[in-house]
């Protein structure tokens, strides 16, 4: 392999990692030599500070992992904040509520006590990290499973869904409600 071949292969299996990897692993994954990552790395990093790349590779002990510059940080952090802070849809409400009452659930199941398609509500809620894969049923087709996470519960001011409020509370609201406008 040329040394054009092996940096992008070093940059690729970094960058794809998202998390450190072993300098033997590293080695193993990208066929260089663990005593020349290190010069290879220094090599990415110098072509990456000539360019005014955002991206650098760090050394963690015996890991490197691809991070982001430090003085993108403010930017970055923005950007995610953004991201998080924007308030869930009446849709997305109610697709987190089938969940976390029944979970774990499909969003088959979802779809049914809902009555329309909520793939893209699904995906949003795992996107912003309320809701996670919990694996698969054991039916044809195997669909995966959804539940509630630890964001969802910090989110909504719980530590355990236990907190959540009994369902009969929102029966005995609605049965009010029906009652006053009859």
């Amino acid at each position: 392999m040329e040394i054009k071949e092996k940096l992008g292969a070093i940059e690729a299996v970094l960058f794809a990692s998202g998390e450190p990897i072993e300098l033997y692993r590293l080695s193993q994954a990208t066929a260089v030599d663990a005593g020349t990552l290190p010069s290879m790395i220094r090599l990415l990093n110098e072509r990456y500070e000539d360019h005014g790349s955002g991206i650098t590779i760090k050394k963690l002990d015996s890991s490197y992992q691809m991070c982001t510059r430090e003085e993108y940080a403010p930017q970055i952090r923005e950007a995610l904040e953004t991201k998080k802070n924007i308030p869930l849809s009446n849709a997305a409400m109610e697709v987190l509520t089938v969940i976390a009452y029944n979970q774990p659930v499909s969003k088959g199941f979802v779809e049914n006590v809902r009555g329309v398609d909520s793939s893209s509500v699904v995906n949003n809620l795992v996107e912003k990290g309320l809701i996670e894969e919990a694996g698969r049923l054991d039916v044809p087709g195997k669909p995966v499973v959804y539940r509630t996470t630890s964001v969802f519960l910090r989110s909504f001011g719980m530590t355990s869904l236990a907190e959540l409020p009994p369902l009969s509370d929102f029966k005995e609201k609605e049965q009010l409600e029906f009652d006053l406008e009859n």
